[in-house]
């Protein structure tokens, strides 16, 4: 369960940053070497490296370097992860909704036969 929450942890640390959330969203589409994923960024290339190692780091993407070029690739296993984390909390959060729903209905047809 800790390594779980660790991984959880990780993952959803390198996703509080926009950049590195836009780096995901492209590597979605398939891998994609450092250069093209820095271009839509007005940065330069060391402070958007950082973004890169924080994502390795936390295992989100992985990267090799073939000759001169390091491609980058999305992990899915640690995105499946957070997604299903996400859809769990999801579920306990409708079903709340849901049981407010049902009494405050319930709430209003009483209020509702009580005035007649």
């Amino acid at each position: 369960m800790e390594n779980y929450q660790s991984s959880l942890d990780a993952a959803f640390h390198s996703l509080a940053d926009p950049t590195r959330r836009a780096v995901i969203s492209r590597l979605t589409k398939g891998p994609a070497p450092v250069k093209e994923l820095a271009e839509p960024f007005a940065m330069g290339l060391p402070a958007f490296m950082k973004h890169l190692r924080v994502l390795e780091k936390d295992g989100l993407i992985s990267s090799e370097k073939i000759g001169r070029v390091r491609t980058c690739r999305v992990n899915s296993e640690r995105l499946t992860a957070a997604e299903t984390w996400l859809c769990e909390q999801r579920r306990l959060w409708q079903a709340g909704t849901d049981r407010l729903a049902d009494y405050v209905e319930t709430q209003m047809s009483r209020s509702i036969e009580n005035a007649e």
